[in-house]
């Protein structure tokens, strides 16, 4: 599972999921991507699972790029225990997504192909998505072509 090698700080507060994602919201690798809705966390074993899906059904084919990182601890507290005595070892780690985010790039297969590969990692995923194409001027632009 995805997690940090180290951390500054143990434990975390939850937070808030307000607004939209401010960077990470275009196609900037691949030629595809799958695009958040909502806000929402997605633990690490989602984000690997929707990764195994994608690469099984490309047969290891093509590249893939996942946009998210999971760095933020979620403590919890075994089960049947009495409120009290401070804050509960971490449990999870997930990453939280705004609306927009990109999740997932593939690229180098062809476009069905790739489609069908990220509707497949959006089964695995808590949040709806869709699938958007790279911006192919916006592409140019930012790389100085045009």
């Amino acid at each position: 599972m995805l997690q940090p090698k180290r951390t500054k700080f143990r434990k975390q507060f939850r937070g808030k999921m307000r607004g939209a994602a401010a960077t990470g919201s275009s196609v900037s690798f691949g030629e595809i991507g799958l695009k958040t809705m909502e806000a929402a966390w997605i633990t690490s074993r989602q984000i690997e699972a929707a990764r195994v899906a994608v690469t099984r059904h490309l047969k290891r084919g093509g590249q893939v790029w996942v946009r998210v990182f999971p760095d933020k601890p979620v403590s919890k507290k075994p089960a049947e225990t009495r409120m009290g005595g401070g804050k509960a070892a971490t449990d999870y780690w997930v990453a939280v997504v705004k609306p927009g985010k990109i999740l997932f790039e593939v690229a180098g297969v062809p476009h069905e192909e790739a489609v069908q590969a990220l509707r497949l990692a959006s089964r695995k995923l808590p949040v709806p998505t869709k699938t958007v194409l790279r911006d192919r001027l916006a592409a140019a632009v930012s790389n100085g072509l045009v």
